[in-house]
């Protein structure tokens, strides 16, 4: 669609600006944007999150795209997290987390709570309890500590704050998990169980406490016992 005068004129220019190899100048370009928010520029906000390098511009992306209405943002979002690119899966689920749109929850499949791309899988984790309707944290639970004793410790981190922030439904799914003969699953769920009963826990502390009590045979030593 071809845009004359002067709405064209600033349209152009904030593409131009979002496209510019300064992070500066995109950033200011995301800000301007969501400050005055306008339907034409939902789709080239979402494009520039699948492609933006720099986490403080991306936000501002986010953030620009949480100031315009839902029924224009939603459809372009959901078809994102379906996108090849891993950026463009992770930074809408982000979106839609920030936008917490009930009409989202569908949208978060296992395929992306399992997604093999690390930064995709976590940012899933967080949307997934924002979005999980009451009365299916149990079900989500059962499918987050399938992913129990994968990757480094930030991820392991995100994954135990998200099963954390199901409550008590995820209590018999971790129950479970720590009868795994996976020691790394059963050492996990133990450190999420005591980030749960005690928030203020170093997590880092946590782990390697846990690992130590498995290794010792303790906490469930996935052989059937306590």
């Amino acid at each position: 669609m071809t845009v004359t005068g002067q709405h064209g004129t600033r349209e152009a220019r904030a593409l131009q600006a979002l496209r510019d190899e300064r992070s500066s100048v995109r950033l200011s370009a995301a800000l301007a944007i969501g400050s005055t928010p306008d339907q034409r520029f939902v789709g080239p906000l979402v494009e520039r999150c699948a492609v933006e390098p720099e986490f403080l511009v991306r936000d501002m992306l986010t953030w620009a795209l949480t100031r315009h209405p839902v029924a224009d943002t939603l459809p372009l979002l959901l078809r994102e997290v379906r996108s090849e690119r891993p950026q463009a899966r992770s930074q809408a689920l982000h979106t839609l987390s920030k936008v917490g749109d009930p009409r989202a929850w569908p949208a978060i499949t296992r395929a992306l709570l399992t997604d093999r791309d690390d930064e995709v899988a976590r940012t899933a984790w967080r949307a997934a309890v924002v979005l999980v309707p009451e009365g299916e944290e149990g079900a989500l639970a059962a499918v987050l500590v399938t992913q129990l004793g994968r990757g480094g410790q930030e991820t392991q981190l995100s994954l135990s704050r998200a099963l954390v922030g199901l409550g008590s439904a995820m209590v018999s799914a971790l129950d479970a998990a720590r009868r795994s003969p996976d020691p790394d699953v059963r050492a996990h769920a133990l450190a999420t169980e005591r980030l749960r009963n005690d928030p203020d826990t170093g997590f880092a502390f946590a782990l390697e406490e846990a690992k130590r009590v498995v290794a010792l045979g303790g906490a469930d030593s996935g052989e059937g016992g306590a």
